[in-house]
């Protein structure tokens, strides 16, 4: 394969998640994959002579960046895309690589993580090494989260990787960070419809920077009693499981908004005033539950689980100033190849 597109989800609704990291050692997290989501374009040429060099080329559009390097002496202008490139690229060739989002950076929804995801299934598949056309999802998450995590240094929890690499709906049940058994929710269609008309993502206007609030709870976590803080994010991810498999979307939402309180509970920053004013708005207008995606934390996005006709209510919380609706809607498939030469 010389040339290949590939398209991964990114994640919402993650009822428990803070669970899924080092800290948490043990979690539970109930997660929707929604599209569209991330974009990735590879192409490779095979070297010329003994003269040249393995090189990269890459392209990231959302960011206005487009440069060329040797593959062995990445610049470190974007860690994360040059990392994977410097494992997973196919051996003497030079390869140009095309990153695109339809959500904006940071925003709370797994970006990163799906990013990593795709460009390792493109560059995987370029290289021949899948088989029976497709993927292993377990070892695509895990080689994902891998680099993240070892080879950069970074905190991650386990569960976006998961998301992008699996799709559909899951029920994560970590253990023993970071082994994680992942659980598909076999919905109803019913369920599955019901979601797709009713689920509304809303970008609240600004990316989310708040690795300060996130390290004043990871030291809370540390020096008080952890168990009492997780728990009941634990058990929101429980209920929200529960109610997709049993296609209640009433208690799907209550389980939301018990998570999202429980969030607030770990830091009153991790939900932050616009997402309060959404879910004020949200409510007002018959929303069944809403969730602050990610971590939380200045800007981000808000997911909201609305009323059978929601149309009257996403009126009602696009007009506040500054937020965005994005086209985001429940996807089945995870990973996949959209195109290949």
């Amino acid at each position: 394969m010389n040339a290949v597109r590939v398209h991964a989800p990114v994640r919402v609704l993650d009822a428990g998640g803070w669970t899924d990291t080092w800290f948490a050692r043990r979690g539970a997290v109930c997660h929707l994959a929604v599209a569209d989501g991330i974009h990735v374009s590879a192409r490779r040429s095979t070297l010329r002579g003994s003269a040249e060099v393995a090189s990269a080329e890459l392209d990231v559009p959302n960011l206005g960046e487009r440069y060329g390097y040797p593959i062995d002496q990445p610049p470190g202008r974007h860690p994360l895309l040059e990392t994977a490139v410097r494992r997973f690229c196919p051996p003497a060739c030079h390869v140009k690589v095309t990153v695109s989002s339809f959500v904006p950076p940071a925003c709370g929804v797994g970006t990163s993580a799906s990013v990593l995801v795709a460009l390792i299934a493109a560059l995987t598949a370029l290289a021949g090494d899948i088989s029976g056309g497709g993927w292993d999802a377990e070892a695509l998450a895990r080689a994902a989260h891998h680099v993240e995590t070892v080879d950069l240094g970074l905190q991650s929890g386990v569960q976006d990787h998961v998301a992008a690499a699996y799709g559909g709906g899951n029920f994560l049940t970590i253990d023993s960070y970071p082994h994680v058994n992942v659980h598909h929710l076999d919905m109803a269609s019913s369920t599955w419809e019901a979601l797709t008309g009713r689920t509304i993502t809303v970008y609240l206007g600004r990316p989310h920077h708040s690795s300060s609030v996130h390290e004043a709870v990871i030291q809370r976590l540390a020096s008080t009693d952890a168990e009492t803080c997780l728990a009941p994010l634990r058990a929101a991810a429980h209920h929200a499981a529960t109610a997709l498999l049993e296609g209640n979307i009433d208690a799907y939402g209550q389980a939301l908004i018990a998570n999202t309180r429980a969030q607030a509970a770990l830091h009153p920053a991790l939900v932050n005033p616009v997402a309060r004013e959404v879910i004020r708005v949200a409510a007002g207008h018959g929303a069944l539950g809403w969730k602050v995606n990610g971590a939380g934390g200045e800007g981000g996005t808000v997911t909201i689980v609305g009323p059978d006709r929601p149309d009257e209510l996403a009126t009602a919380v696009s007009s506040i100033a500054g937020v965005t609706l994005l086209p985001l809607r429940p996807a089945r498939e995870g990973v996949r190849v959209v195109d290949h030469d």
